[in-house]
């Protein structure tokens, strides 16, 4: 009897992209029409029924689409670091697919959260931008998405450039901290978080909406990056085959 395969081998299996893409054309229908449906009642919610704030008014419906703007640019560019970490260290066969899926997502989020950010600020601060420590370093995360996706462009060779790529993803990961903590830290016009593990401050009739319109977004996110990383494997696919006739044609 031969033996079993190692865990690893199996793992590496599981973690190959032509099966990664045979799998993900069953997930994505649902997937994407989860998102659809979690943002059609969340922000339905939030722009039509939910009560204004008592002292914003009804300029604080913006929250239903920035907050989770700047959820998922923090938590799309840490993803970004995780997969760019997997794939100096184990090589994963997905990693380097995975940041350049990701890239371009996060940073429309995150200049989502920067344009709906000033736009929320205006009628709030009196102002569309101030340098304090938030804004600034959600700009500086936005600044980041954007290396990265340069740094993947920037070679004739794709494994450099996504091994620049990547770097530049891991070193960014101290800016999320200062992001995080920046409201804290420093004298700043933007509001501390209102949202903690401890609890919320936010009326139940506004926190519920948010949190659906969020689950919607975050699934949206996902759903994009799924069909990013189908394209991008389809893409070498057809690279190589490229390949293989000009070697036989030579």
């Amino acid at each position: 009897m031969e033996p079993s395969s190692p865990p690893a081998t199996r793992w590496h299996d599981l973690a190959n992209p032509h099966r990664f893409r045979r799998i993900s054309v069953h997930i994505l229908p649902w997937l994407t029409a989860a998102a659809l449906g979690f943002l059609a009642v969340g922000l339905a919610m939030g722009l039509w029924l939910a009560p204004p704030d008592y002292l914003q008014g009804e300029s604080v419906r913006i929250m239903y689409v920035h907050v989770p703007s700047a959820w998922l640019a923090l938590g799309g560019y840490s993803g970004m670091a995780l997969a760019a970490l997997a794939a100096r260290i184990w090589r994963h066969p997905l990693a380097d697919l995975a940041v350049r899926g990701i890239a371009p997502v996060g940073a429309a989020f995150a200049a989502a959260c920067l344009v709906t950010g000033s736009i929320w600020g205006r009628p709030t601060w009196g102002t569309w931008w101030v340098w304090d420590g938030r804004l600034t370093s959600m700009l500086v995360l936005f600044l980041l998405y954007l290396g990265v996706i340069a740094l993947i462009h920037a070679f004739d060779d794709r494994m450099r450039g996504a091994k620049a790529a990547g770097i530049l993803a891991i070193l960014g990961v101290v800016n999320l901290p200062i992001i995080k903590y920046s409201v804290e830290w420093w004298n700043t016009l933007h509001q501390p978080a209102s949202i903690r593990v401890s609890g919320s401050s936010i009326h139940p009739e506004m926190l519920q909406p948010l949190l659906l319109s969020a689950t919607g977004f975050a699934l949206l996110f996902a759903s994009i990056v799924l069909m990013r990383m189908r394209a991008l494997i389809a893409e070498q696919k057809r690279a190589a085959r490229a390949l293989r006739r000009a070697a036989l044609a030579g």
